[in-house]
């Protein structure tokens, strides 16, 4: 899951919501439906979605009861509820991801090649703030580049 947040800027929160049912496969790639858009996956990244769906680690020390629920990516203790986002934080350090700064550079990256307003539509982001995050991005950036010339 930490290859979503480093790839499309996601948040922990965002993620524990996401439902088997987002992802798809066809002739076209592997796709994973972010709010409204399904968002085109790198070919190892749609593996390792598919391998973790096909044996999916509920952990639950208790059998699980049917759920007519969705089938969540990240299944939780209890049926039908994924995982929290503080213990999803928390394998994602036990395995040094820190989400904050992988946020943080996949949304700069991001927005230094889209433009802002796509960048609100597509990460769900207000349009103010993705305006603050190109704002941001520019300030930063700038005085790089102008150093490595």
């Amino acid at each position: 899951m930490g290859a979503l947040i480093r790839v499309y800027a996601l948040t922990v929160v965002r993620i524990k919501e996401f439902t088997t049912s987002q992802f798809r496969q066809n002739d076209a790639g592997a796709f994973l439906t972010i709010d409204r858009h399904p968002v085109l996956l790198p070919p190892t990244l749609a593996r390792l979605l598919k391998a973790h769906m096909a044996s999916p680690q509920a952990s639950s020390m208790l059998k699980p009861r049917a759920s007519s629920g969705p089938d969540y990516l990240l299944p939780g203790r209890h049926a039908g509820r994924p995982l929290s986002a503080s213990h999803i934080i928390k394998r994602l350090r036990n395995h040094d991801l820190p989400t904050r700064a992988a946020r943080n550079t996949a949304m700069i990256n991001a927005i230094t090649e889209l433009p802002p307003i796509v960048i609100s539509d597509l990460f769900g982001l207000s349009a103010s703030t993705a305006f603050q995050w190109a704002k941001f991005a520019q300030q930063n950036w700038t005085g790089y580049l102008a150093l490595q010339e």
